[in-house]
């Protein structure tokens, strides 16, 4: 298990391991990931590297179609239909 020391100031060193084994240098942000009384560091994805992870087949709908499907879902669930 690794460990690094909170300064004065509430900062505290990545280990060299970490840094590396997420790929991070200087500069780069990470996140803060909360589960109950854990904190998970995380490297933030980019929003196009999510491209392609849910095909779908068929025709393309409009963004109204979209949110009409959003707003019966939610509607359904109020109800206790799902």
């Amino acid at each position: 298990m690794l460990e690094s020391t909170i300064t004065s100031k509430g900062q505290t060193t990545l280990p060299k391991y970490v840094r590396e084994l997420l790929g991070l240098s200087c500069g780069e942000k990470v996140r803060y990931l909360i589960v109950g009384d854990e904190v998970r560091l995380v490297r933030p994805r980019k929003v196009m590297s999510l491209c392609g992870s849910m095909p779908h087949s068929g025709a393309p709908i409009s963004l109204e179609e979209m949110n009409q499907a959003v707003r019966d879902s939610a509607a359904d669930r109020h109800q206790g239909k799902r």
